[in-house]
């Protein structure tokens, strides 16, 4: 394990066409009070989470359930937060912090996104080195459209005008979204821990933990193939790393970035955030632009910009 050193700065853009993003309780895109659509950072959070629970990595906080015995008989019901401790490492919560904090540091999701864990007299707040923000959509022309489905059964409902008749369900998605989250990530978030005792050999957060994050995303959205997510997927991925121990820091990037259209090509505008980076270029060490080519362009000029396919990740 090689500890990660470099602080990062980035954005990452989910295009929605013909689905849900991020849906509210009602089942419409999630809003404001003054009705901008936006995905909250759980829902980008769930996606990488996913992947890596595909990939055969220790996640902590993600649903899984079980069965559990009722009056009626067995009921599947989700695990709750000890229960998926105990599943995922076969033991109980131990009473010895220092047991319980080298599990969760185990956990990929733990070590970038942090962790509540207040269970059996234990009270561990762990804050994240990756901090998401919320993906407000960019795009003008979005549209909700609700959908009609036919379900292929009847209303069981004694109750219902229409008991004899099959039901009647809806599908509620936009025709065209991009969502565009910022994020930062800040390695010495988990420094204090190094060192303590039976802490000897932890490094704090780690270079494959930040590597397995990238790799989140730049392929979790496209990855979500449920059915309201069918049609979301990873357009753009921005990745600005700084020199170890550098001083400058930047706001998040989301609110300079402009989305539209030319012809039938998504247009990505990221030049006002050009500026901003040339002015502390000389403590930037890598930057990084990933963009599905294909369908979309990213405007962005910058000294020292490697730019790469983000379905092939070869060299544009």
């Amino acid at each position: 394990m090689t500890k990660m050193k470099q602080r990062v700065i980035g954005l990452v853009g989910i295009v929605s066409r013909m689905a849900n993003w991020n849906a509210d309780f009602t089942g419409l895109p999630k809003t404001t009070s003054d009705g901008n659509i936006f995905g909250s950072d759980k829902a980008l959070k769930y996606s990488i989470k996913r992947i890596w629970v595909e990939q055969g990595e220790n996640v902590l906080y993600i649903r899984s359930y079980k069965l559990g015995t009722s009056k009626e008989g067995e009921k599947l019901q989700p695990r709750d937060l000890h229960e998926r401790y105990e599943h995922l490492f076969s033991e109980d919560v131990s009473k010895d912090s220092v047991v319980v904090l080298k599990k969760l540091f185990s956990c990929v999701d733990v070590m970038n996104f942090g962790a509540t864990f207040a269970e059996k007299g234990q009270n561990i707040g762990l804050t994240g080195v990756v901090q998401i923000g919320q993906g407000f959509n960019k795009y003008a022309d979005t549209n909700v459209e609700v959908q009609d489905i036919l379900s292929p059964f009847r209303n069981s409902n004694p109750k219902s005008e229409d008991k004899d008749a099959t039901s009647i369900g809806k599908k509620i998605v936009s025709n065209e979204a991009h969502y565009i989250y910022p994020f930062t990530v800040n390695p010495n978030h988990y420094d204090s821990y190094i060192g303590l005792p039976g802490f000897d050999e932890f490094q704090g957060y780690t270079k494959e933990a930040y590597d397995s994050f990238k790799d989140g995303a730049l392929i979790g959205a496209t990855a979500l193939n449920t059915n309201s997510k069918a049609g979301c997927e990873n357009a753009f991925s921005l990745f600005i790393t700084f020199k170890e121990n550098a001083q400058a820091y930047l706001p998040n990037l989301d609110p300079y970035v402009k989305v539209y259209k030319e012809a039938d090509k998504t247009i990505y505008d990221l030049t006002a955030i050009a500026p901003m980076v040339a002015g502390v270029q000389d403590q930037i060490e890598t930057i990084e632009l990933y963009v599905n080519h294909y369908a979309a362009e990213v405007r962005l000029e910058i000294d020292r910009l490697q730019r790469y396919n983000i379905i092939t990740r070869a060299v544009l």
